[in-house]
């Protein structure tokens, strides 16, 4: 029997880039033009809806300025609760990655659960952290502490990774091995070096984890830093690697996708990869630090 859940995905560019403007005045319009995208997933009947990586705001990471540290936030906090009301409103988990302040000079990458009536359930950090080519994150950024959560929400068991993680398949596994059954990315990322990898090792997760993924994406470019096009392309994909739904390169817009999690069942029956698994033999991963 199907168990069909509705995912969405948010990509969106940055309304502000002018940096003489106040920080606050840019979250807060980076928040205010995510929110159509948001009323029209719940009016789509989405049910787990995922925004990009710091959705509210640019990706200031090429400035290692440390006014962008105004820019984080508790989580749970302001932005959390602002979303709060429409999970609960529309019945829609939400994925929502935020700059997080633990306390003074102590910041993450991180990404909030909501359940669909809008309760927190938790957070994951990000666990890999670049500092090359201006993705200069080690500025802003510590490492996650958290591990690699997975969170039960009314509809699915949900996984986050963001961005750089996708890079890593040992964290991709831990998900999968923790229950995962959507593994969301939301992300940061500009045409160039990576960009082939973009639909190269999320679709090679789901298949070796058997889960699905969805996958996220700015778009446009951001001043004043200039550190490319933020091309957009996000995705869901299937635990076949299959591509489910595709949004554009340059278009703020909604993506959306059904998932079947039973086929997860079918997939895992088929490819024996949890099975066969030998983890008594890679003990060699942890002594090679």
């Amino acid at each position: 029997m199907a168990r069909i859940v509705k995912g969405g995905l948010i990509q969106c560019s940055n309304p502000i880039n002018d940096e003489s403007r106040p920080v606050e005045e840019i979250k807060a319009a980076a928040f205010e033009k995510h929110l159509p995208f948001v009323e029209e997933a719940g009016k789509a009947g989405v049910q787990i809806l995922c925004l990009q990586e710091i959705f509210n705001g640019p990706y200031f990471c090429p400035s290692q300025d440390a006014r962008w540290y105004d820019a984080a936030e508790p989580v749970p906090g302001p932005t959390t609760e602002m979303l709060q009301p429409y999970a609960k409103k529309h019945e829609m988990a939400m994925v929502v990655p935020v700059y997080e302040r633990e306390q003074a000079g102590v910041y993450y990458n991180t990404a909030a659960v909501l359940d669909a009536d809008g309760t927190y359930l938790g957070k994951y950090r990000k666990n890999h952290i670049p500092h090359t080519s201006g993705f200069w994150e080690k500025y802003f950024f510590k490492p996650g502490n958290l591990g690699y959560p997975v969170f039960e929400t009314r509809y699915a068991r949900v996984g986050v990774y963001i961005c750089y993680d996708r890079h890593f398949p040992e964290g991709a596994r831990i998900l999968g091995l923790n229950g995962a059954e959507i593994v969301f990315n939301p992300s940061a990322t500009v045409a160039g070096l990576s960009q082939y990898l973009w639909k190269l090792e999320q679709p090679a997760h789901a298949v070796a984890n058997g889960y699905y993924m969805g996958c996220s994406n700015r778009v446009g470019t951001e001043a004043p830093w200039g550190i490319g096009k933020f091309y957009g392309t996000s995705y869901f994909v299937d635990p076949r690697g299959e591509f489910l739904a595709e949004a554009s390169e340059d278009r703020d817009e909604l993506i959306t996708a059904e998932m079947d999690l039973e086929k997860i069942e079918e997939v895992r029956r088929t490819w024996q990869f949890y099975r066969d698994r030998r983890p008594e033999t890679y003990e060699e991963l942890c002594d090679l630090l």
